[in-house]
């Protein structure tokens, strides 16, 4: 007989029993499907989200949190770290390397792991970046005793053991762990030197030219007066920018450039990278109270980071920026990026500027909020966006840090 001969033979009982079948085979789909949805377990993140908040005050054991810096991983994870300060927002005391993971782009975050333990000391100001050959994410911190301030440190009044150390860290596994810190201070730091500090935020790894390959290191210092002057160490114009560079991975280190002036007109403290699409290394430092007009630094490298094109000179165009950390960024086949807060006398409103020549000049592109706001780091994410991880507030600017998606289209002239 034909199908169509057999189904129209079939039995009313039989047809009623195939229609109550689907219609169980429906309802069953139909709750597993709302019990999909509402469980928290299975809950979706959040599409197209704008901002997150991975890191508040008072939360998670942790007093405060400060120093954010982020990297995207090759396997697309978004990495945020932070210091976690335990028992109050000081610069000092029992401080850890804290570090949380995303992996739907910022929107959502794993939980905190502790990434370097203070144990009751001081480590922070974290500066991650990836291995373009291996794809090792290199982590350098700085390490002090929690027992002795930054001003003891440049006075001088301090065992080279309290004193200001580096450290060095990798994760093979996409940022899930990492290895314990090895020292490299005898490597990057000078004899002379008291204070010292790696970045905060991301370093760079080169990508073009003989250098490439090469992990950059923008970090800072402070040097020790010259014989018979009667300064203590601790005025502004001891501190200096520098950079410190590896060929391998992480594995070896040699320092690099050293802004050694010391003359208290431009006080290059925090210090940023970006490499440009010509190869050479744009560095935007903080000037810490020189006697330059502005608050902004900046220098070209053309050799690696090896020495500068020219001294640090000031960035009039960055002039609305406070005394604070920023952040550049090289936008993939898009603008040189910069942020921090955008009021010149208070740690307020963080925004975003750009520059279309290789940061001679820059233009403020968006204000990301008008609440208090401090340190910030940029990070490239995909779908034509950039992230901004920056500290922010309503009564002050160290309340949590926030996690920040922008197109880069919004921030096009």
């Amino acid at each position: 007989m034909p199908i169509t001969s057999r189904t129209a033979a079939m039995s009313p009982a039989a047809g009623l029993l195939t229609a109550l079948t689907a219609l169980t085979a429906l309802t069953a789909l139909t709750v597993l499907a709302v019990t999909a949805a509402t469980s928290p377990a299975a809950a979706l993140p959040p599409r197209g989200c704008t901002s997150s908040v991975p890191y508040t005050a008072g939360q998670g054991g942790y007093d405060t949190y400060r120093i954010p810096a982020t990297i995207t991983t090759p396997g697309g994870a978004v990495l945020a770290f932070a210091e976690g300060r335990r028992n109050s927002a000081s610069d000092t005391g029992s401080i850890d390397v804290v570090l949380r993971r995303s992996i739907d782009g910022g929107c959502t975050w794993g939980p905190t792991k502790v990434v370097a333990a203070g144990k009751g000391n001081t480590r922070g100001n974290p500066a991650p970046v990836v291995d373009p050959r291996t794809g090792r994410i290199v982590l350098v911190t700085s390490y002090n005793s929690g027992a002795v301030t930054e001003a003891q440190i440049m006075r001088g009044e301090v065992t080279p053991e309290q004193s200001r150390r580096a450290f060095v860290q990798t994760s093979r596994d996409d940022g899930r762990t990492f290895t314990t810190p090895r020292e490299i201070t005898a490597d990057v730091k000078l004899p002379t030197w008291r204070w010292y500090a790696t970045g905060p935020g991301h370093a760079v790894a080169l990508t073009r030219g003989p250098h490439a390959g090469r992990l950059v290191i923008p970090a800072n210092h402070s040097a020790a007066p010259p014989a018979g002057s009667s300064d203590t160490g601790q005025e502004a114009k001891y501190y200096g920018a520098h950079a410190f560079y590896s060929d391998d991975g992480g594995a070896s280190w040699r320092l690099g450039f050293v802004d050694d002036a010391y003359d208290g007109y431009a006080n290059a403290n925090e210090s940023t990278a970006a490499e440009l699409p010509d190869g050479r290394v744009y560095f935007s430092s903080r000037d810490q109270n020189g006697t330059s007009t502005g608050n902004r630094l900046d220098a070209y490298s053309q050799d690696g980071a090896a020495t500068l094109a020219r001294p640090y000179t000031v960035q009039p165009t960055l002039n609305d920026v406070p005394v604070v950390q920023g952040s550049v960024l090289q936008v993939k086949n898009g603008p040189l990026l910069f942020s921090g807060p955008s009021v010149p006398t208070a740690r307020q409103s963080m925004a975003i500027w750009r520059s279309g020549n290789a940061g001679a000049t820059f233009t403020k592109a968006k204000t990301l909020s008008t609440a208090r706001a401090a340190y910030s780091d940029l990070v490239q994410l995909g779908g034509g966006r950039v992230g901004v991880l920056y500290e922010t507030g309503v009564s002050g600017a160290y309340e949590r840090i926030e996690f920040r998606r922008v197109a880069v289209a919004e921030l096009a002239g």
